[in-house]
């Protein structure tokens, strides 16, 4: 048995006067390929269809774009999207690996490789970073029991807290503080994954808890009201 939810995120900029915007980009469509299937999805912009341009577009790793156009000044610019998802229950193991990658380490073929090039993609001179790589195991052992080993090396070392300020830690921010939010951790996660050899990327999306586990930040909580934030992650 699934539960639909509805959720609805709105941004809103006002100005004292008229201004001129430049071409926007909204980035707040799921992408084909999410695992939570999306039933109903709309997109409200202020000012309204006759007084701004919209392209749909992709980038190369599928995502959808909003591109807003406004031919005149505006004293207000919104957008609000409303989605409707299906929590349908899943098993987080429900997929399989190539033979070739049953057992860390494995390296990708090279038609492999080159294709996941942009994932793949590290930084010098982290020296954090690298004092933390020294101590992770790499004897020979199952792919997913290392990336669940992986996973709770950096929860014990990294704390979560929430955090309100815009942007992304760098690893050795995150690794300095020993704390971070989801996407600072995230974002740490990706450039181990990367340092391994293994093709890592930065998602974002939404977290929904039916029984929230701390207090909401803009609200009640409580039975009367489901807990959603917004959620980073990694994919590898």
């Amino acid at each position: 048995m699934s539960i639909q939810v509805k959720l609805r995120h709105v941004t809103c900029y006002t100005y004292e006067r008229p201004v001129a915007l430049g071409p926007q980009v909204v980035r707040l469509r799921p992408a084909a390929h999410c695992r939570t299937p999306i039933l109903g999805y709309a997109m409200k912009v202020t000012p309204g269809d006759k007084d701004h341009f919209i392209n749909w577009q992709q980038d190369p790793h599928g995502n959808f774009l909003a591109r807003l156009v406004f031919p005149k000044p505006v004293k207000e610019f919104s957008v609000e999207i409303d989605l409707t998802a299906d929590l349908v229950v899943s098993n987080p193991f429900d997929f399989f690996l190539e033979p070739s990658a049953e057992n860390f380490p494995f390296k990708y073929d090279a038609e492999m490789a080159k294709e996941l090039m942009p994932f793949l993609e590290t930084k010098e001179d982290e020296p954090l970073l690298e004092e933390f790589m020294k101590g992770i195991d790499l004897k020979s052992v199952r792919t997913v029991d290392f990336l669940v080993a992986l996973n709770l090396k950096l929860f014990e070392r990294v704390k979560y807290l929430i955090r309100l300020e815009p942007g992304v830690q760098t690893p050795e921010e995150t690794l300095e503080k020993g704390s971070g939010s989801c996407r600072d951790s995230a974002w740490l996660l990706v450039h181990v994954l990367r340092r391994l050899g293994l093709a890592a990327r930065f998602v974002s999306g939404y977290l929904v808890q039916l029984a929230p586990d701390r207090k909401n930040l803009d609200g009640p909580s409580g039975p009367e009201k489901d807990f959603t934030d917004l959620h980073a992650w990694c994919e590898v």
